[in-house]
């Protein structure tokens, strides 16, 4: 039972971190789109 438990652990784990980096990713994408927008309303 003490293996299921660590397995499924790290199935949670490794899905919240995976989760997270897309979010990360999102975010960064959104920053580079507004700074676009910035830049071209300043010209």
């Amino acid at each position: 039972m003490k293996p299921f438990i660590s397995y499924l652990l790290l199935a949670l784990f490794s899905g919240a971190l995976l989760s997270g980096c897309n979010t990360a990713r999102g975010i960064g994408e959104d920053v580079q789109q507004l700074g676009n927008a910035i830049e071209r309303a300043a010209r």
